[in-house]
């Protein structure tokens, strides 16, 4: 769409800053502008107040513009050279969504959340394994914008280049290169994950060998927020492919739909992880509870063959004249071997038993 042009006798809107603070130019939150004429990206970044401009000056041309976490005014600016309406502007300016597609008059706005992975013994706090992000894209009929929020993406201009005959299509080529990228990396993360749960697993049904609760909570956990930042992501790309096909040309929705299986193959191997976790929990608290049990029952053992020559002892410290074998010569000795024998005659039973 042309950018918007102020009515005659019109001053253009401009953006007051809150009061108190300096205001931050929007070339800093830029990561690139860049033009694609005939799927090639053309040398060097273009002016994002030109960018239009250049864009139409060829048949088959569109603008990528790359934006990190702007502010309210910056977004506003924006909004204004490639009128944007004000509700995704609010959206994107929030951060706080979830996947989905969504569709303005001949714009659409996409949301994919980003998942990075951090080995446990990398980070002091456990929470910080599985962190996510969120990748927004605004795709009209000559651009395609990407802003991102706590997220890191690569330059995909080589991706999309290789992509030729998609690139061609425009800038919804732009969506599909990084949505498929943030996919991919999804199946990268459940890689390790896999590893870790294995190791668990192990772990767990090791004979003799300790038990991490906590540890096997804390991957719960985090695979639990992994579900929420993607398990919307497959319903949302098949509800998107299959209301906005006037939009998404015939060969990326092909794309789209191989970003939407391996979505949901994600969700899937997710959801296997989080069901073989709550297993491991419930076998980790029933073995701790027989080891418990198992403990108490050598303990139990122990008090009993110690009760023995206790019992005889406390008989002949009793301080009474007239006790059999008080006087006999190897009472003492008869005394220590009953108390012996009484306690290898419960070692064998208990050993028996399997209480010790």
């Amino acid at each position: 769409m042309p950018p918007r042009i102020p009515m005659p006798g019109q001053r253009p809107k401009k953006v007051q800053p809150p009061t108190g603070s300096i205001p931050v130019p929007l070339e800093r939150q830029i990561d690139f502008c860049r033009v694609f004429v005939d799927g090639k990206r053309q040398p060097g970044n273009v002016r994002m107040g030109h960018a239009l401009e250049v864009v139409e000056r060829y048949e088959n041309a569109f603008v990528w513009l790359s934006l990190k976490e702007p502010s309210t005014a910056q977004m506003e600016r924006v909004a204004e050279i490639f009128d944007i309406e004000d509700l995704v502007v609010d959206d994107v300016v929030d951060a706080h969504q979830r996947p989905k597609i969504e569709r303005h008059d001949e714009q659409l706005f996409m949301v994919v959340r980003s998942v990075s992975y951090r080995d446990d013994e990398e980070v002091a706090d456990a929470r910080e394994i599985i962190s996510t992000g969120e990748v927004q894209m605004i795709v009209g009929e000559k651009f395609a914008i990407t802003i991102r929020h706590g997220a890191r993406l690569p330059d995909l201009t080589a991706k999309l280049e290789d992509e030729e005959e998609l690139a061609v299509l425009g800038p919804t080529a732009v969506a599909w290169a990084v949505s498929d990228y943030l996919v991919d990396n999804y199946l990268k993360v459940t890689d390790l994950l896999e590893d870790d749960v294995d190791d668990l697993e192990n772990e767990v049904f090791t004979p003799r060998r300790t038990i991490n609760i906590d540890k096997i909570y804390t991957y719960k956990r985090e695979i639990l927020e992994m579900r929420h930042a993607i398990d919307p992501l497959a319903p949302a790309l098949r509800n998107g492919l299959n209301n906005n096909k006037d939009v998404l040309r015939k060969a990326l929705r092909t794309y789209f739909r191989d970003v939407q299986d391996n979505a949901t193959i994600v969700s899937d191997r997710l959801s296997g992880f989080d069901e073989r976790l709550t297993s491991l929990l419930d076998a980790s608290v029933a073995k701790v509870t027989m080891q418990q049990n198992s403990d108490m029952r050598t303990i139990s053992a122990v008090v009993g063959m110690a009760a023995v020559p206790t019992l005889v002892a406390g008989i002949y410290g009793m301080n009474f004249e007239n006790m059999p074998e008080l006087g006999w010569r190897y009472g003492y000795p008869a005394a220590l071997l009953v108390m012996l024998a009484a306690i290898s005659a419960m070692w064998w039973w208990f050993r028996k038993n399997h209480w010790l």
